[in-house]
Parts: C-alpha cells; sequence; structure tokens
C-alpha cells in the first residue's frame, strides 16, 4: 500500500512577501480579497520591509509617528505594495544606471607638481584606442595599482544595464539582519529564513515530529540552480583575485548549489536523515520533489523537507542571460508597446507569458515544502494543505542547441494527465483541474510550451482547461520557480481565486489555445471548484518536469476510504490546537515577533555519543533509534 505525501506546511520569500498563511498568494490577488485580509497583508509587508515597528498594540512608522493598523495601512499601503513583484531592481542589489566594469590595461605615466598624466590602453575590446587621462587622483580612474615595471591595473568604469526589473524580494527586507549571518551569501540566508517559516508554518513543534520519527526516515532535498554567485559566494571566488582582494575560506564552499540542503540539515533541522541535492535548471525544485515524495510512499522517509533558494539577481548573471537572448530588455519592451516618448517601461509589465513578449524576468525566491507521508499528518492532526501523489520528468532526447526545447515535456505532461485521470476521473481531469505554466515569458517559450499543453490537453478531450502562470508577478526564479507554483497554487484552495496572467493584455497569435483556457485575469472559482493542479517546468538543456497537486478537500476524500471515521473525528479535533498554533505563528510574524530558526554549534555530536550494536544506533536527542534490522530485497540471490 503507497503512502500518500501529503503537505503539512510551506514557506518562504518571494518578490510577494512571505509564502506561509497564504501571504504571498494573497499579495497577488489584493485587489478581490476583503479589507480585513487585506489589512494583514499590508502589515506583514509593513513589518518585513522595515517600514513599520509594532509595539504595545500600536504601529510605528520609521518617522516614530503611533498608529493604529486601519490609519497605518492607510498612510503608508501603496508605498507597501510598490515595494513588492517585478519592479525596477532596487539599489540596495546594484545600480543598475551604473553597473561597474574593470578593463585591464597598460600604463605609461609621467609626474609634474600640478597633475598626473597617463596614456591608457585598454585591452578589453578590439576597437579599444589609447586615451589620455588627466586626473589629480589615481583612484578617480583606478581600482588597484599593481607596480611591476608597466604598471597593470584596472581602469574604473560604469554603465547602466539594458535589463533594469526584475522580481527582487521585497524592498527593505534583509534576512542577514534575523539572525547571525556571518557572511553568509544571499541566497543561504534567505534559506534560513524560508525554511524555519515552513517549519513554523506547519503549527506543529519540529521536537515534537522528530519524536515519532527516526533519523534516517527522514530526508531534505534543496537546491538551487546556479549556485550562490553574490560576492560572498562562488561571485567573489572568482572575481577577488583579479581584482586585487583577497579570496576568503568561506568563498568556494559556501558557493556549491547543494548548501540550501545543508544548512537547513545543519542549523534548522539537525537532521541526520537522507540528503540529496537534484539539478535540472528550472525544473530543480520538482527533481527533488521527486525524490521525495517517492521516497514517502514507498515508506523509505515519513518526513521530508523540499526546498530551493536562489538569488539570481547580479550583474553578471542578468548579462549571462542577456547575451543569450533570453531577458526582456527596455528597449524591447518599449518597442513592443510602440512607446517613443519616455525612456524606461512600465517594469512592473516586464513579464508577459503567452502574450506578444521579449524575454524572461529573473527573479529570487527561497521555498520550502514539508511533507509527510498520511498516517502521520493523520496521527499528529497535522494540517494538509494538498498532497502531491507523483511528479513526472523527462528529459528531450537527440538535440542541437543545448538550450532549445524538445520532446521531453510532452511525455511529463501527458503522463501527469494519465495518472491524474485516473485519480480523479476523466471529468476531473479537463473541469476541475488548472494547469500552472512554465510561462517564462519568452516568444519561444510561448509557442513550445502551449504546443505540449495544447497537445496533451486535446488528447484526453479537454476544451478549456484554465492555464495561469505566476512569473508574471514573481519573475524567474530559477530552480526555484517550482516552489514559486506549488505554494502559490495552494491559495486557490484558500481563498478560491484562481490569478490570472493579467500582464498580458492578449494572447499572442502563434500561442496554441485548442484545449485551453489563458486565464488574463483573475477569476473566483470558489475553495471547492477545483480538485487539482498540474504544475509544469521545461528547463534548460532538456529538464522537464510535471507535478500532480490535488486539493485538500480531494486528498481528504481520499484519505477517508483509508481511515475510519473514528481515526478521521480525532484527526480533525487534534487538528484544531495544530491549526491555532499556525494562525498564531502567522500573526507573529505580522506583528515582527518572530526570528528564523538558527541553531549554530547546538547539539553537535560526536561518534562517541552514539550507541551503536549489531541492532540499532541511538543518537542523543532522538527518541527512536536507526534499525540496523535492514532487508537483503535480493534473498533470492544467496
Amino acid at each position: 500500500m503507497a503512502r500518500l505525501p501529503v503537505i503539512v506546511g510551506f514557506g518562504g520569500i518571494n518578490s510577494a512577501g512571505r509564502t506561509s498563511s497564504h501571504q504571498a498568494y494573497r499579495r497577488i490577488v489584493f485587489d478581490l480579497l476583503p479589507s480585513s485580509i487585506q489589512q494583514d497583508v499590508l502589515l506583514d509587508l509593513a513589518t518585513i520591509t522595515n517600514m513599520a515597528e509594532h509595539k504595545n498594540g500600536l504601529w510605528y512608522t520609521n518617522g516614530g509617528e503611533a498608529l493604529d493598523a486601519a490609519a497605518l495601512v492607510d498612510s503608508i499601503g501603496e508605498s507597501l505594495l510598490a515595494r513588492t513583484l517585478i519592479r525596477r531592481i532596487h539599489p540596495s542589489l546594484f545600480d543598475v544606471d551604473h553597473v561597474v566594469l574593470h578593463k585591464s590595461t597598460t600604463l605609461q605615466s609621467s609626474q609634474s607638481e600640478e597633475k598626473l598624466s597617463f596614456t591608457i590602453k585598454t585591452r578589453s575590446l578590439p576597437n579599444d584606442r589609447p586615451t589620455n587621462w588627466q586626473v589629480t587622483e589615481l583612484s578617480d580612474i583606478l581600482s588597484e595599482v599593481v607596480v611591476d615595471g608597466n604598471l597593470e591595473t584596472f581602469i574604473k568604469d560604469t554603465r547602466p544595464l539594458s535589463v533594469k526589473a526584475a522580481g527582487q524580494l521585497p524592498t527593505g527586507f534583509d534576512p542577514s539582519k534575523l539572525y547571525q549571518s556571518r557572511n553568509h551569501p544571499r541566497g543561504l540566508q534567505m534559506t534560513v529564513y524560508g525554511a524555519s517559516d515552513a517549519v513554523k508554518s506547519s503549527g506543529i513543534d519540529w521536537e515534537i515530529i522528530r519524536s515519532k520519527v527516526a533519523p534516517d526516515q527522514m530526508a531534505v532535498y534543496a537546491a538551487n540552480s546556479i549556485g550562490q554567485m553574490d560576492d560572498l559566494g562562488f561571485g567573489g571566488m572568482l572575481k577577488s583575485a583579479l581584482m586585487g582582494k583577497r579570496t576568503t575560506s568561506k568563498h568556494l564552499p559556501l558557493g556549491y548549489a547543494q548548501m540550501p540542503a545543508d544548512f537547513v540539515n545543519a542549523y534548522i533541522l539537525g537532521s541526520v536523515g537522507n540528503v540529496g541535492t537534484a539539478i535540472g535548471a528550472c525544473a530543480t525544485y520538482f527533481f527533488n520533489l521527486e525524490k521525495a515524495i517517492e521516497g514517502i510512499k514507498t515508506g523509505k522517509f515519513r518526513v521530508a523537507m523540499v526546498g530551493g533558494s536562489d538569488a539570481p539577481i547580479t550583474p553578471e548573471i542578468i548579462e549571462g542571460f542577456r547575451t543569450m537572448g533570453a531577458l526582456a530588455e527596455d528597449t524591447a519592451l518599449l518597442a513592443l508597446d510602440e512607446i517613443t516618448n519616455q525612456e524606461e517601461p512600465d517594469h512592473t509589465r516586464s513579464c508577459r507569458p503567452f502574450a506578444q513578449n521579449c524575454g524572461f524576468t529573473i527573479g529570487e525566491s527561497s521555498q520550502w515544502t514539508l511533507l509527510m507521508d498520511d498516517e502521520l499528518a493523520i496521527e499528529l492532526g497535522a494540517e494538509i494543505f494538498g498532497s502531491i501523489p507523483a511528479v513526472f520528468s523527462h528529459a528531450d532526447g537527440h538535440k542541437k542547441s543545448i538550450s532549445a526545447p524538445g520532446i521531453g515535456n510532452y511525455l511529463t505532461m501527458s503522463k501527469a494527465m494519465a495518472y491524474l485521470q485516473n485519480i480523479i476521473g476523466n471529468d476531473g481531469l479537463i473541469q476541475r483541474t488548472f494547469i500552472q505554466a512554465h510561462g517564462t515569458s519568452t516568444p519561444q517559450n510561448r509557442i513550445t510550451e502551449s504546443h505540449v499543453l495544447s497537445k496533451a490537453a486535446t488528447s484526453f478531450g479537454a476544451t478549456e482547461i484554465p492555464v495561469v502562470a505566476m512569473k508574471a508577478f514573481l519573475g524567474h526564479s530559477q530552480g526555484t520557480a517550482g516552489g514559486d507554483q506549488l505554494h502559490l497554487s495552494l491559495g486557490v484552495w484558500k481563498d478560491g481565486i484562481l490569478p490570472g496572467i493579467t500582464t498580458s493584455h492578449a494572447v499572442a497569435d502563434d500561442v496554441y489555445q485548442d484545449g485551453l483556457k489563458f486565464q488574463l485575469k483573475h477569476e473566483a472559482y470558489g475553495k471547492d471548484y477545483f480538485d487539482a493542479a498540474l504544475l509544469n517546468s521545461k528547463g534548460f538543456g532538456g529538464n522537464n518536469a510535471t507535478a500532480v497537486l490535488l486539493s485538500p478537500i480531494q486528498t481528504m476524500k481520499m484519505l477517508s476510504k483509508r481511515y475510519s471515521a473514528e481515526q478521521i473525528s480525532t484527526y480533525q479535533a487534534k487538528n484544531i490546537d495544530v491549526s491555532a498554533a499556525a494562525e498564531e505563528y502567522n500573526q507573529s510574524a505580522i506583528r515582527g515577533e518572530t526570528l528564523p530558526i538558527y541553531k549554530f554549534g547546538f547539539n553537535v555530536l560526536g561518534g562517541e555519543e552514539l550507541s551503536i550494536t549489531d541492532q540499532e544506533i541511538r543518537l542523543p536527542g532522538y527518541d527512536m533509534p536507526v534499525n540496523l534490522n535492514i532487508e537483503n530485497e535480493f534473498s533470492d540471490l544467496k
């Protein structure tokens, strides 16, 4: 009997805000929500962006003004909303108008009493010409000086980026200030915040969960797709020596793509269970999710944390994608809208999935999903937000360009539809399922992905399966994009609103639409309308995945056939307290009263502290042992 992997907690941070308790989802459908929920969204944004502080029942602005909640959101509500979603990159990351370049030079100098004269031959571009400079201080033009015959040095230069928009975390949010970050790269700072948010969102203390599970029955699967490429990670390692700076001992180890999983094990959960990192470009999150749910279904694990944390908004990564022609540049966006009388486009509409578009918009995000097998969830009274019975992943086969799309996504989507049809029937598939598309906003994706979706949908008799794409609001967070798709889809069953692709005003003529309904506005279907969702990813290199997500109602309907009425009643009674604890965490987070879990140097174990026999291993701090009675699956070959 396969165990059903159920979602019992989720959290993180992206450009829409905090993910737990559906806060980020609610930012996106903000205009359709009742005023009381809108107020919670704004108050949450006020605290995480450091625009206000809650003390003694009142909210204090940065100017020291004391206001009640209603007055605060009236005062700064619009400003808070403007600090979220896709927008112009804020200088808190870097100045998009003055990105520093360094050109290698040969320097010949002569000095008079009044000034220094230089003839500088730049060697970075073939058409550079010798240039005469007259300056008072070397530092005016040089970033480093190395004296060795002719001076080998770097000349400072700046220029604006042609890509100025991104799905940046809410302006003012700084995860490094919430714990002892010790020069951690931004992606790992986000990991600590996001994974902590997911654990606390469950409403069940982690120590209670750990007491019910053997140490080797836990798993953490997480990664990002690029690595930590800012100056505190791989970026610093690659640049420091070339710029005459010191490479630190942290640059290399903290840059690895598996570090989000390592940080969760070492500093948050203290897990000694299974660990793994699957990397597959845009499908990275779903690849890690697949590993977790297969382990839970087979009984190998009882609890798993799946996550990702990508912080790719750096000049170097943006330039890399831009030179591929993958990003939406300002000039191209202005041309799309036929605007000639302004310098910059509306950056909030940079990402336009399945419309006339010109490239994707990069984003940053940290997302974490806490999964259990159904038996443990029922025993603990866990909040069940939905379930994920399967993820399908396939490669593209032979291809010419490694970055070009191929056939693998036809396999993943068709198999996911066939699998889902076996669970909820054909009517459930074609009438009560929505598709959360990859939806990058590139001209190539709108054609290729729409053909995949249309071909699969019509094969099963569908006429108008709703298709939406969260990247329209969040940008493309690379390997973590699947987590954005998953967690914001869960909100549909909380508030009943399916977010539309509102940045796209019309579907492009070359988009395949048979069997599909590309939803360009938010629509209220009701909390119990959809039974399921299909989450799709088609990434560079032939990394394709489609996840099957079942609604909480559909999940409980299935579990009611596995458990007796008495067991379900007992579960529901326990769930009252769990739900209350989860909401108390939510309100505490809104008030800014909670900090991330960060257990540095906490309960560090050595081998001498373990109790080992030929039957089991007992670890201090764990109630249950590691069982060494390991089955030989090949006993017939003895």
